[in-house]
């Protein structure tokens, strides 16, 4: 059974009809810190990765809509559906309702709170659907696509051992590289309403290009009734083998009653593998709200849009790959900047500079435990620097130098989006501007977190001497997240461009020059602050002088009276360079940056970056980055105006009214959960990878800037940072 939304807004679904693709931002996120799954709207996992963020898929239905794989709960009557967060957690519900019935879809991947640390992580896709009033139809359909769809796997349903009740099935999926069991407690939650029955099916899809046969079920379920669906990988079958598993028959053997053999084969189980109860569910459920309730109270920010913030928050913790304390720039891949191109980048890899802004976001609002997880990850980083002092622009969650690209041309792309990639070759690139953002975190964290140890400031220092040694050096900048092999094959396709001037040529762009400038500047404030030796103290001061007045005179366009993308393009605007009273390189209030933003906020046709108060990262038309096609506006470029506008505001009030202005306007495009993408297009559909943390990242700065300003008048003084 499929069914199709009639519009995104009204949320009107008709069953037994083809389902389409579901829009980018109809979308919500759960996840365990090791990964995530993105749950659309009408009740389908549409992407998730096991055992990690960057662990092959199983579900990718977002990329391909017949044979991408999927695990849907649905109503098989038509129905409004509706979508939230349970208060202050990322514990998700999904309503599917109609005149003759209300079910409630609750998803969650189980985390156990804090002072629960000896339990181990149960790493359970959770997915209770109990009906809240009359009667519904239900179809579950379980479809996994192992490998990202290229992969064959077999199907079995068979005995379930590990339920206590008796007889009862489950489904497992077993693929030359993963095995799947796909379980399920039934249970009435009122007096004299039966408890539902439950029988696996084998679904044929096939003729859709699936490589194994998935699970279904239907069901009509009524009031009081509840079904827990739990998808996991099994445990190995030789530590089950030894404990037998607690039947009605045993208990009558050995003379005692059910439960209390139950109780018993509990505690003898391997703790990977608890016995499958309602009263686990009940308890999985309860830790896992709890456990996001207590972090989310951790948060000291009591500014305006405090709801926002704190989802953004949430939605940023659910980015963070606890093993190794890094941070992935979005849990998802490859989906469009734009509808039909071939801006379709994978982004679950650490990048430095994603991270650092991260990291600045959480110890804002108080999360310090965050903060210095990720140095750690740093510092280990740090102690394996490339052999000419460098850093990588990006690791792999795990450490790793390494996250070969690839192109999957068997995958249809959201909305026919191609190709389909996974891996990014811009690991290798060159990016200066990273050093600005890791060196302002590490000051960050010296002044919020845990100090310096004498070796990590010698780490540190090194990594000062390096930008101080190639601040003069040309790179790829902000915007460079592809390799060169996909420019280039993309280049073939967009020949009619080739008078442009290609953005995978090495330049001295503005963008990076700031931000060399903050690593130098950091470096300097740290070791005064700490009192830290810094035997190039002078060559360090000498560097960062310069880098100021390089800048001032070769960025600075005195026609147009704005700073350029780069020295080599002084026609090209760049908002980018929004970065600088942002990370106090100028005032706000410098008149070479107020015509600079002014610039900026005119409409494209004037000769700006900026429509329907959203931004965007530079006009494609002046300047092309080897890739070709459009892309939308930029959230992270819009809220960089916002906190510009704001910062500018503490002397110009018109300037912070356009900034709350532009900000209200801004909250608008998240969507129904709060969540945001990483572009919005000219129509405000959302585009790019969902959930994007530098989004989240600048949504919270930004706010909080505006919050801090919104009740002041211009004063003479420049406002001071965090």
């Amino acid at each position: 059974m499929t069914c199709q939304p009639t519009s995104s807004t009204m949320n009107v679904q008709q069953p037994n009809t083809e389902r389409g693709y579901i829009p980018i931002a109809d979308h919500a996120l759960i996840g365990n810190l090791r990964t995530a799954a993105l749950i659309s709207l009408d009740g389908s996992i549409e992407s998730y990765c096991i055992p990690n963020f960057d662990s092959p898929s199983i579900f990718a239905r977002i990329l391909d809509k017949d044979k991408g794989g999927h695990f849907s709960i649905t109503p098989t009557v038509p129905f409004t559906t509706k979508q939230n967060y349970l208060p202050s957690s990322n514990v998700l519900q999904t309503k599917f309702m109609n005149e003759k019935g209300v079910v409630c879809v609750t998803d969650f991947l189980p985390r156990q709170p804090r002072d629960s640390s000896t339990k181990p992580l149960l790493f359970w896709l959770t997915r209770r659907i109990e009906v809240i009033r009359g009667s519904v139809p239900i179809r579950m359909e379980c479809a996994p696509a192992f490998n990202y769809s290229r992969d064959s796997h077999t199907t079995m349903i068979i005995p379930d051992t590990s339920i206590p009740i008796s007889p009862h099935q489950k489904v497992l999926f077993q693929s030359p590289s993963l095995s799947l069991d796909l379980r399920y407690v039934a249970e009435s939650l009122l007096e004299n309403v039966a408890i539902p029955e439950v029988e696996f099916k084998e679904l044929d899809l096939s003729k859709k290009g699936h490589k194994g046969k998935g699970a279904f079920v239907e069901v009509t379920l009524e009031e009081g009734q509840a079904v827990t669906f739990v998808l996991r990988t099994p445990p190995t079958e030789v530590r089950k083998m030894q404990i037998p598993e607690p039947t009605m028959e045993r208990a009558q053997e050995l003379g005692i009653s059910l439960p209390a053999l139950v109780t018993g084969a509990s505690k003898l189980r391997d703790p990977d593998d608890p016995l499958l109860t309602k009263e686990l569910v009940h308890k999985l459920l309860n830790e896992t709200n709890t456990y996001w309730n207590t972090w989310i109270r951790g948060s000291t920010y009591s500014g305006a849009w405090k709801e926002a913030v704190h989802r953004s928050a949430l939605a940023l913790k659910l980015l963070i790959f606890e093993p190794t304390g890094a941070v992935v720039a979005s849990p998802t891949f490859s989906l469009p900047e734009y509808i039909g191109g071939t801006r379709n980048w994978d982004y679950r890899a650490s990048w430095i500079r994603d991270a650092s802004f991260t990291l600045y976001a959480l110890i804002r609002l108080g999360f310090t435990s965050e903060a210095n997880a990720y140095m750690n990850f740093i510092v280990d980083r740090l102690k394996d620097k490339n052999p000419d002092g460098s850093l990588q622009i990006m690791y792999t969650i795990h450490g790793g130098k390494i996250f070969p690209e690839e192109e999957l041309l068997h995958l249809d792309g959201h909305k026919g989006s191609k190709p389909v990639r996974i891996g990014n070759g811009a690991i290798d690139h060159i990016q200066l501007d990273i050093y600005g953002e890791l060196m302002d975190s590490i000051y960050l964290c010296q002044k919020f977190g845990r100090p310096l140890s004498y070796d990590t400031w010698v780490a540190v220092r090194e990594l000062v001497d390096y930008v101080v040694a190639n601040y003069n050096e040309p790179d790829l900048s902000i915007w460079s997240v592809v390799s060169l092999t996909a420019c280039q094959d993309a280049r073939k396709q967009h020949l009619s461009h080739m008078n442009r001037e290609v953005r995978n040529r090495m330049r001295h762009f503005t963008y990076s020059k700031i931000m060399l400038w903050v690593a130098i500047d950091r470096g300097l404030r740290l070791a005064d602050k700490r009192s830290l030796p810094c035997p190039n103290r002078f060559k360090w001061l000498e560097a960062r002088d310069d880098l100021y007045e390089q800048i001032m005179h070769k960025a600075w366009n005195a026609e147009k009276q704005f700073f350029a993308q780069s020295y080599e393009d002084l026609d090209v605007l760049d908002s980018a360079v929004l970065i600088m009273p942002l990370v106090f390189f100028s005032p706000a209030s410098d008149p070479r940056f107020v015509s600079t933003l002014k610039q900026i906020l005119k409409t494209p046709e004037r000769g700006g970056l900026t429509s329907n108060n959203l931004v965007y990262r530079y006009d494609t038309t002046k300047t092309d980055d080897g890739v070709g096609g459009e892309e939308g506006t930029f959230c992270l470029c819009t809220l960089w105006c916002i906190e510009a506008l704001t910062r500018a505001g503490e002397f110009d009030k018109s300037m912070l009214d356009r900034a709350i202005t532009m900000f209200e306007d801004f909250v608008q495009y998240t969507n129904h959960v709060g969540l945001c993408t990483e572009e919005i297009s000219a129509s405000g559909e959302a585009l790019g990878n969902a959930v994007q943390g530098f989004t989240h990242v600048t949504l919270i700065s930004a706010a909080f800037n505006l919050s801090r300003t919104q009740g002041r008048r211009p004063s003479g003084s420049f406002p001071m940072g965090i």
